[in-house]
């Protein structure tokens, strides 16, 4: 009995796979798709813009920036830089700088990226690459790369304005005038040149001090040890920093004494000092704490502008600094070229997007990317108003981060949200390291980021994530930008810009421009 029901059960399971197959191949095949734009539509995805698919599309675009750049190739500018404008974002890895692209693409309402879009920087002609490392480490810190670039001269982690010679917290050879190195700011100072500062930090941070301090630690800001001077007094007592003809970002703790709500317990207020110096030195001088304040000013008449707006850094982007009446780095940039240009011999001007390098410390991938598109508008301004047949203008980063761009997101995937790809969830941004990573092992992580305060995912947990060893990117216009091109040391930075402007260590070795 049992083997006639197991010869039934056999000859069922036949007769059903052969209707099956039978079945299978009567079924009409699916209709083919009559486009690729179909296709697209029919996932609910976006459409691609049909030029794409079309090769002679890309040959066309192709064969047009070959053009570009045979003709800018061809016809270099080479006349003295009379003016140079030097901007540094800080933290702008080449990662950063590719999200950021895309970011601003997508929040522009384009809903599906061509590609096409780029910073402002990305569209000048001439593109290098950085080496960053400092004499004692790997991976930079803010304070050796400023020295690099701004002086010629490579430095340990955590100094400023000093030669290698100088080992952090070694007060006594940082007072060494062998060890002191200047800056391009005093070479164009001596060439009388104005000189100016504009940052989103403290103006008394690691980057711009590298312009006009030496000082073996870089948090010596409002305090030092022995007989060496604190940042702050540096910056508004000694050359080049009295000197300075702008001085514009936050910081003003650093200048206020402890009854005054800041960080001195010198008791000194330097910036009423500031304003003591100028006045006998019979400068036509402003001191501004707000935007307001600022956009008061007849810029045209001032010879000296001091603009403190912040107690410590200045706002992100698009978050307070509306309620706290601070100016955005493209204001702050043009109040300082409009102050700056008076001068008939020109003048040199750094400019710092510092607030990237914080976000990205912070995980804040986002906020980051937003940070340096607002680097970007800072530049277009300056690129603007400023002439490339005698204004050189120099973009770089002084270091990278950890961050990447992760999987396979699609064209059409907004970068700082997650992706869903064959039942794994990521996000399109994340770190290496950094406080997220512990944030992410206890409480779930957001399903769809997209808030500029959203901490995006790390593997190693540290406090603040680190700094990338990599190159950096640099892109330049105006005179002699065909000489940042190649791979070379961040030292060399400022040595191009001096022969560019024939001062510093290039003073009359080109009297023939």
């Amino acid at each position: 009995m049992i083997s006639s029901y197991f010869t039934l059960l056999i000859i069922l399971l036949i007769i059903f796979v052969y209707t099956e197959k039978t079945v299978a191949r009567t079924k009409p095949y699916p209709k083919p798709k009559s486009s690729i734009d179909d296709y697209f539509a029919d996932k609910g995805r976006p459409l691609q813009q049909t030029r794409e698919y079309d090769a002679q599309f890309w040959m066309n675009r192709g064969m047009s920036d070959l053009g570009r750049r045979l003709k800018e190739l061809e016809n270099p500018i080479v006349g003295r830089a009379k003016n140079i404008v030097f901007f540094l974002g800080d933290g702008m890895s080449i990662a950063t700088v590719t999200a950021a692209r895309v970011h601003m693409e997508q929040s522009s309402g384009s809903a599906f990226p061509d590609g096409n879009a780029s910073l402002t920087f990305e569209n000048f002609p001439y593109t290098g690459l950085v080496r960053t490392y400092c004499v004692d480490k790997q991976v930079a810190d803010s304070a050796c790369s400023s020295t690099a670039y701004m002086t010629g001269v490579k430095a340990n982690s955590g100094t400023v304005g000093v030669s290698g010679a100088v080992r952090e917290n070694d007060c006594k050879a940082s007072l060494n005038p062998k060890n002191q190195v200047d800056s391009i700011l005093r070479w164009a100072q001596m060439a009388g040149k104005s000189t100016g500062i504009v940052t989103t930090t403290r103006v008394t941070h690691a980057s711009p001090a590298g312009g006009y301090a030496h000082s073996a630690n870089r948090g010596w800001e409002s305090s030092a040890p022995d007989d060496c001077l604190d940042i702050a007094q540096q910056l508004v007592t000694q050359s080049p920093g009295i000197e300075l003809d702008v001085i514009l970002g936050g910081g003003r703790q650093e200048f206020l004494p402890k009854n005054m709500n800041g960080n001195r317990e010198d008791g000194r207020d330097l910036i009423a000092e500031w304003k003591v110096r100028m006045m006998k030195n019979h400068q036509i001088y402003e001191y501004v704490k707000n935007k307001t304040e600022l956009s008061d000013v007849n810029l045209k008449d001032v010879d000296k502008l001091l603009g403190l707006f912040s107690m410590s850094h200045m706002s992100y982007t698009g978050t307070k600094e509306v309620e706290r009446d601070e100016p955005s780095l493209s204001e702050m940039t043009m109040a300082a070229i409009e102050v700056l240009r008076k001068n008939e011999n020109g003048y040199v001007l750094f400019v710092e997007g510092g607030r990237i390098d914080h976000a990205h410390h912070q995980n804040l991938a986002h906020m980051a990317l937003s940070e340096t598109i607002a680097f970007s508008r800072a530049v277009d301004v300056a690129d603007t108003v400023t002439d490339p047949e005698d204004t050189l203008i120099v973009v770089t980063s002084d270091h990278s981060h950890t961050m990447t761009i992760n999987g396979y997101p699609s064209r059409g995937d907004k970068i700082i949200e997650r992706v869903d790809r064959g039942g794994e969830s990521y996000s399109i941004l994340s770190y290496a390291n950094g406080p997220s990573a512990k944030f992410h092992k206890y409480q779930k992580q957001p399903s769809k980021y997209g808030d500029k305060f959203d901490l995006y995912p790390s593997l190693v947990p540290m406090s603040l994530e680190t700094h990338g060893g990599e190159d950096v990117a640099v892109w330049t216009r105006g005179p002699w930008a065909h000489l940042f091109v190649g791979s070379f040391e961040q030292n060399v930075l400022p040595l191009i810009m001096s022969y560019a402007s024939c001062i510093g260590p290039s003073k009359g070795k080109c009297s023939d421009r």
